[in-house]
C-alpha cells in the first residue's frame, strides 16, 4: 500500500506540473527526448561510480520522464501510464514461460535463447532488430554479439576470441601506412569489434571499462596540471620528459 501510495503521489504532482507550470505544460515528447537522453547518461555515470546515493535520484529522475511521457500519452488519447505498466508486465510474463508455464530450463542462457525466439515468434525479422540504432557504438556492438550468440553464432572459447583480435591487429598494421583511409577505418573498426567481443569472453562490460579509464586518464591529468602550475608553469611550457614526469607522479599518488 506504501508502494502504492507513494506512486500515486508522483502521478497528482505531475497532474498538477501539467495543469499550472508554464515550462511542464509546454513540454512534448520531442522537447522531452534529449533530456531523457542526459538522464540516462547521468545515471550510467552513477554506476560506473557505484555511488548509490546519486543512482537513487538518477533512478527518480528516469521514473519522472516515464511519468512525463505516460502523462502526455494519455492528453493525446494514446496510452496511459496503466497501459505502459501492463504492457512491460504481460511482456515478461510472455517472456518468462520457465517463471509462468511449464517450460524448463537450465541456466541463464536458456533464459535468453528463450527470450529471443519468443520475441521472433512476435513479429520480430531478426534477431538483431531489438538493438536500437541510436545506441552509441561500443555498446551496440557488445548488444549485436549477445544477441548473435543467441543463434549459436558463437566462438568456443577465450583463446579462439583473442586469435581473432590478434588477426586484426595485424590487419590493421597492413593497411596503416597505405593511405587509404577508408580501409584503415575499416581495419580499425574490425579492432574495436574484436575487442568487444573478446571483453564479453572476460566477462567484462567493454562500455564501462572504457569509461573508467577515461575518468583516469582526466583525474591524472587534472593532477599533473596541478602540479605544473605548483611550480609556476602550465604543460603547454613543458616537453614530453617533464610532463612524463609529471604523469608518474600523478600515478604514485594514486590518481
Amino acid at each position: 500500500m506504501e508502494k502504492t501510495a507513494t506512486f500515486d503521489r508522483l502521478l497528482q504532482i505531475m497532474d498538477d506540473l501539467r495543469e499550472k507550470c508554464p515550462w511542464d505544460r509546454k513540454q512534448t515528447i520531442q522537447t522531452l527526448r534529449q533530456l531523457t537522453i542526459e538522464e540516462t547518461y547521468e545515471l550510467a555515470d552513477a554506476i560506473t561510480e557505484e555511488d548509490w546515493k546519486s543512482i537513487r535520484e538518477e533512478l527518480g529522475d528516469i521514473l519522472l520522464h516515464i511519468v512525463f511521457y505516460a502523462k502526455i500519452g494519455s492528453e493525446k488519447q494514446q496510452f496511459d501510464i496503466n497501459d505502459v505498466i501492463n504492457g512491460v508486465c504481460d511482456k515478461l510474463i510472455t517472456r518468462h514461460p520457465h517463471i509462468y508455464g511449464d517450460v524448463k530450463v537450465q541456466d541463464e542462457e536458456e533464459v535468453k535463447l528463450n527470450w529471443e525466439k519468443i520475441k521472433l515468434k512476435e513479429g520480430k525479422k531478426s534477431v538483431l532488430s531489438g538493438v536500437p540504432v541510436s545506441l552509441p557504438a561500443l555498446v551496440k556492438a557488445m548488444r549485436l554479439q549477445e544477441k548473435a550468440k543467441q543463434t549459436g553464432f558463437e566462438w568456443d572459447n577465450t583463446s579462439q576470441v583473442w586469435d581473432k583480435v590478434k588477426e586484426e591487429v595485424n590487419e590493421l598494421e597492413e593497411v596503416a601506412n597505405t593511405g587509404d583511409q577508408d580501409a584503415i577505418e575499416a581495419e580499425f573498426g574490425d579492432v574495436m569489434f574484436s575487442l568487444v567481443n573478446y571483453s564479453r569472453f572476460l566477462n567484462i562490460d567493454a562500455e564501462n571499462a572504457l569509461e573508467r579509464t577515461n575518468k583516469k586518464f582526466q583525474r591524472r591529468f587534472q593532477h599533473m596540471e596541478a602540479l605544473a602550475l605548483e611550480q609556476g608553469r602550465r604543460l603547454n611550457d613543458m616537453d614530453l620528459t617533464e610532463m612524463d614526469t609529471l604523469w608518474n607522479k600523478a600515478k604514485e599518488a594514486g590518481m
